[in-house]
């Protein structure tokens, strides 16, 4: 994601790369070109000439010109060194997950509103024009009660690095993929009444599955499911399907481009225009540090719930589907 997100400033007249940290010397001299994610496009090389480049956060943080801060670390890191951030008054955009417990979550809230300065997590799906729709669709009333919701994202197992097979540093394989549904549940239903959830983890040999519900009193059944798909050429893939008086809205990133299947009969195409995705979600950060507002849009308030709830569900599961209210 630091590939990513760098190849997306770069593209931001308003960004100016300052300084960048890593512990990777290679990677801190520019060769970024062994980097493959799920979705983003392959890593790249490169110029760090004119950047001051650090091996620990806590150096970088001293940078005099440095205002704002993007965390794309192991999820375990997201806490510690968005807290050193904002202590040391910058903003933070930080990667998703947002940390790995509530606790965590409530603390970077907390000093970001001790030292008045913005936090934000990347939750990419709100800025992806498929889910953009989805969310229109619902929030204007357009799509009528909704009677059921299914998202599943799936992927075989990242060899990023060995973090992501210790659920002390990644939250294990469900906890890191789906907290992007759960979000968008969130941010598109609200909390639910309780939830359930059954599921396989076995982080070593590269699987970790979910099946997961969440039940809302005036909605039909809403279903998460997905995961880690063993290690290997396992491909990825994301989508949805959204039933509801008004008609049924699908998606799928596999071939399916976003379409409203109305209840008159006649499909309508949801317009799916060419936007880089993390692009738009740093802009959009950039845009609220500038005029000190803010991110209403993708609250961190939001971010720390999706994380309570998915740690909820994988509790669900360890518990063989027992049932949990929603005490967020």
């Amino acid at each position: 994601m630091g590939s990513t997100h760098l190849k997306a400033i770069a593209t931001l007249p308003q960004a100016e790369l300052t300084a960048v940290m890593d512990l990777d010397e290679a990677r801190l001299a520019g060769d970024l070109s062994g980097i493959q994610g799920n979705i983003g496009g392959p890593g790249v090389k490169l110029d760090f000439s004119g950047v001051a480049r650090y091996r620990s956060y806590e150096e970088a943080l001293r940078h005099p010109a440095l205002e704002a801060v993007d965390i794309c670390l192991p999820t375990h890191l997201h806490a510690p060194v968005a807290l050193a951030a904002l202590g040391a008054g910058k903003h933070v955009l930080t990667e998703k997950p947002m940390a790995l417990t509530g606790e965590a979550c409530d603390a970077m809230i907390a000093a970001a509103r001790r030292q008045g300065r913005l936090l934000m997590v990347a939750q990419v799906l709100r800025f992806i024009p498929s889910y953009q729709g989805l969310a229109e669709l619902v929030k204007t009333g357009r799509l009528g009660a909704v009677r059921s919701a299914f998202f599943r994202r799936r992927c075989a197992a990242p060899t990023w690095g060995p973090w992501e097979f210790d659920a002390a540093q990644s939250g294990g394989g469900v906890f890191d993929l789906l907290i992007h549904d759960v979000d968008m549940c969130l941010h598109l239903f609200g909390t639910p009444q309780e939830v359930c959830a059954l599921g396989y983890e076995d982080l070593r040999g590269g699987i970790d599955s979910m099946v997961a519900h969440l039940h809302y009193p005036d909605l039909g059944p809403v279903t998460i499911t997905g995961g880690w798909h063993h290690i290997g050429e396992y491909p990825f893939s994301m989508e949805y399907t959204v039933v509801a008086d008004g008609g049924t809205v699908e998606y799928s990133s596999a071939g399916r481009s976003p379409r409203f299947y109305r209840a008159d009969g006649q499909c309508e195409p949801l317009a799916e225009p060419e936007v880089d995705w993390y692009r738009a979600e740093i802009e959009y950060f950039l845009e609220c540090c500038g005029a000190g507002r803010p991110p209403v849009f993708c609250p961190p308030e939001e971010s720390a719930r999706a994380v309570k709830l998915t740690l909820l569900l994988l509790e669900s599961r360890k518990r063989k589907g027992e049932k949990i209210p929603c005490n967020l």
